[in-house]
Parts: structure tokens; C-alpha cells; sequence
């Protein structure tokens, strides 16, 4: 199943709700089928990794974890605004995804 989204990885985007919100990161992956995103410094999580191989160091390790995208929108490089996401098809057939307050295509 393909589903669209609004996000794609290496956008700027803010969190708009839960524990997280208010915070800016950059897109890091995007899971379309669970539709959920990785956002840089974003719902970060305490892990105990332990070392599998000789020479390995363990310890506590800080990663992000996944969050669904519902919960984060595109930031604008022109105007600098959260802002929706919109598609539109130009006259050579390509899609490309714009600004709604703007304009501007990304």
C-alpha cells in the first residue's frame, strides 16, 4: 500500500503537539506505512545497550524515537512558517509539493 505524506526526509519541521512540542528538527526518516517520522532531537529515549562482541563498549545510549507524523508540520524555507502542505501538478507533469501561505514551491 503507498500512501502520501506530507513530510519527506531532510524537511525542517515543528512539533504541534504532545511532550515534544515547540521543538524544530530536521526529518531523518520516514516510515510511510506506519506513518510515523524521526525527527532530530526530537522524543529522545534513554536505551541500555549491552557489548555483543569482545571489545564492544555498553552503556546507556540517547536516540530518537518514532512519532507519528500527524504531529509535526513543514516549516517554510521562505517565509519561515509552520505551514500545510499542498501538491500540485505543473505543465510538464511533474508533482511538486508548495507552501500554502506563500506559495513557494519546495
Amino acid at each position: 500500500m503507498s500512501t502520501k505524506m506530507h513530510v519527506k526526509s531532510g524537511d525542517e519541521v515543528i512539533v504541534i503537539s504532545g511532550k515534544d512540542k515547540g521543538k524544530k528538527g530536521k526529518v531523518l526518516s520516514v516510515n510511510a506505512e506506519k506513518r510515523t517520522v524521526i525527527v532530530e532531537g526530537v522524543s529522545i529515549a534513554t536505551k541500555h545497550k549491552k557489548p555483543r562482541k569482545m571489545g564492544e563498549t555498553g552503556g546507556i545510549i540517547k536516540q530518537e524515537t518514532p512519532i507519528y507524523a500527524c504531529k509535526v508540520m513543514h516549516i517554510c524555507d521562505k517565509c519561515g512558517a509552520p505551514t500545510r502542505v499542498g501538491r500540485r501538478v505543473l505543465e510538464d507533469g511533474e508533482h511538486v509539493r508548495y507552501c500554502k501561505k506563500c506559495g513557494e514551491t519546495f
